[in-house]
């Protein structure tokens, strides 16, 4: 009887297979676990067939929480998957059948160390959501404050680390065996989902989440967080503030008429741009369904499991790109990705050029209409296609801005994020150039580290040059491996004219007279003959071992550089 983890082996080499990767299967080695189970894309790449992404969304929607969650991310990738896969798993519904009350009073009891009638005047037995990793029970606490508790599920811990185990050894795998694996680093987008996922189960960090964008939408009084209840908050259980509202995604235009929607808007719009250009904080998930809108009139946004941050080189990249695609700026636009990305096997700096340049002409002369979301996302896959891999948070980003271009549009169709864009990313740019404490502090201890040893380091120079001792040294080649390319140039050479000589010595010495002879011929020339043959042949094996050796080292080298 297979055990669990040779049961998940088989899923995802059906998996593979059945979506056209049979090539990861194969030059990964793992046709013990091959199956006979054709499917749309078997032999083929993935294609951009919407059925076949939407089938492959059910499939991993049906592996379970790991492959939701993995479904979820990848559709964030869009130098990856063709756009059609992109929008299926971006739908990927995170809902699946509640767990009984039983278990949900057995965790909350646990987590508590109380029972549920000690800690709460009211818990409802039917969820108000339910998910793959937890599900959510409106509640009220013993003081009246009325909430909601996230539950986790019962094993999803055990599940997700299992799963995980299989899809670490499968990506090792496939990143040493498979150009494919080299090319895109399956290993480096498995440790981003690793990070991910582990976030997601502890509800702790949700916590300190919800306190942290809270605080930067504090000036905000038309957006609202909901905070924690931190006493009873665990790993696997979150308690928070309950928010009564509609979502926006249900509420129609005739609805929308009643309500003062462009204050609102604006302060999400510019609140996400400082999150993410000038905190460095991505909230990767704010698509319309987090959003509600409470009825006096604010916008509360739920759902802090999925963040990200966002390094202070990668603000500044965005920053510019932003400004370089608001001017209309196709070859700085182009530029500042090919800096931001990393170039793989294939790319075509030119032609991404001049796509790219076409891309944001395009955008740009849609006036207010454009939105920069989609944008972002176009540029990421047309990276993609000219084999340029962006950073991950990149996609993220794109993601999040795409998410919320759908939202604001929802609210206010008349609201032009190019024009917000433009208003706040020039003082958000300028903000950056202000010095803080902790970075004048920085650059003074550097200074006086630099004029403390300067006197010390120039006379050191000075000296060596008046003894004639100064050396300057530039690793512009490897010398170790050139010398060992001229010795064995010079061994080949020389091998090869000792073998000349021996042939034209034989020829000569076939005018000799000889009393031994060989098939008519003097002995001694035959010898000889024959001697340079074999070393002739041995030679030539020499030569080709040796060099498909050492292209095969290169050629790893530079697969473990990608």
């Amino acid at each position: 009887m297979p055990s669990p983890v040779d049961s998940r082996y088989v899923d995802l080499v059906r998996l593979l297979h059945r979506y056209g990767r049979s090539d990861l299967v194969s030059g990964a080695q793992l046709d013990e676990f091959s199956v006979d189970d054709p499917g749309p894309g078997t032999g083929d790449p993935i294609s951009g067939d919407t059925e076949t992404a939407e089938q492959f969304a059910a499939d991993l929607e049906r592996m379970g929480p790991t492959f939701i969650k993995l479904g979820q991310l990848l559709s964030t990738r869009f130098d990856l998957l063709p756009a059609a896969y992109t929008t299926a798993l971006a739908r990927l519904q995170d809902t699946v059948e509640p767990i009984p009350f039983a278990e949900v009073r057995e965790v909350v009891e646990s987590e508590l160390e109380a029972s549920i009638g000690e800690r709460f005047s009211d818990f409802s037995v039917d969820p108000l959501a339910s998910a793959s990793i937890g599900q959510v029970h409106a509640a009220t606490l013993r003081n009246g404050h009325e909430v909601v508790v996230k539950v986790q599920r019962p094993g999803v811990r055990e599940t997700i680390r299992d799963d995980m185990e299989v899809l670490t050894r499968l990506a090792t795998v496939v990143d040493k065996r498979t150009e494919a694996g080299r090319q895109f680093g399956f290993g480096q987008l498995l440790a981003q989902f690793r990070r991910s996922v582990a976030g997601e189960l502890d509800y702790r960090r949700e916590a300190k989440n919800l306190v942290t964008f809270a605080e930067l939408t504090a000036e905000c009084d038309r957006l609202l967080v909901p905070q924690p209840v931190l006493e009873y908050t665990t790993s696997r259980l979150l308690t928070m503030d309950r928010v009564e509202g509609r979502k926006i995604t249900d509420i129609g235009r005739l609805g929308l008429m009643d309500i003062d929607a462009r204050p609102i808007v604006e302060q999400l719009f510019q609140a996400y741009l400082r999150m993410i250009l000038d905190h460095g904080v991505l909230h990767a998930d704010p698509h319309p369904g987090n959003l509600l809108l409470t009825d006096d009139g604010r916008l509360a946004l739920l759902d802090f499991g999925m963040t990200a941050s966002v390094p202070p080189r990668v603000q500044d990249q965005v920053v510019k790109l932003l400004l370089a695609i608001s001017d209309g700026d196709g070859e700085e636009t182009a530029a500042i990705l090919a800096a931001m990305g990393h170039p793989i096997e294939g790319y075509d700096a030119a032609a991404f050029r001049d796509d790219v340049t076409h891309l944001v002409s395009e955008a740009v002369a849609s006036g207010a209409d454009l939105q920069v979301g989609t944008v972002l996302v176009d540029l990421s896959r047309l990276s993609g296609v000219h084999g340029l891999r962006p950073p991950a948070e990149m996609s993220m980003i794109g993601k999040a801005m795409l998410n919320l271009d759908q939202a604001t549009s929802h609210l206010d169709p008349t609201f032009a994020p190019a024009q917000c864009i433009r208003d706040n990313v020039s003082q958000i740019f300028a903000s950056r150039l202000k010095a803080t404490p902790g970075g004048l502090l920085s650059a003074a201890i550097e200074a006086k580290d630099f004029t403390a040893q300067l006197p010390k380091r120039a006379n050191r120079i000075l000296d060596a040059m008046a003894a004639g001792e100064f050396r300057l040294r530039v690793d512009a080649i490897d010398e170790q491996r050139l010398h060992l390319v001229l010795q064995r140039t010079a061994n080949r050479l020389t091998l090869g004219l000792v073998i000349a000589a021996t042939l034209i010595g034989a020829a000569l010495m076939m005018r000799v007279p000889s009393s031994w002879t060989l098939l008519g011929y003097p002995g001694i020339a035959i010898v000889f003959f024959l001697l340079a043959a074999v070393a002739g042949i041995a030679l030539a094996v020499w030569i080709i071992t040796t060099d498909r050796k050492v292209a095969q080292t290169d050629q790893s080298h530079r697969g473990g550089r990608g």
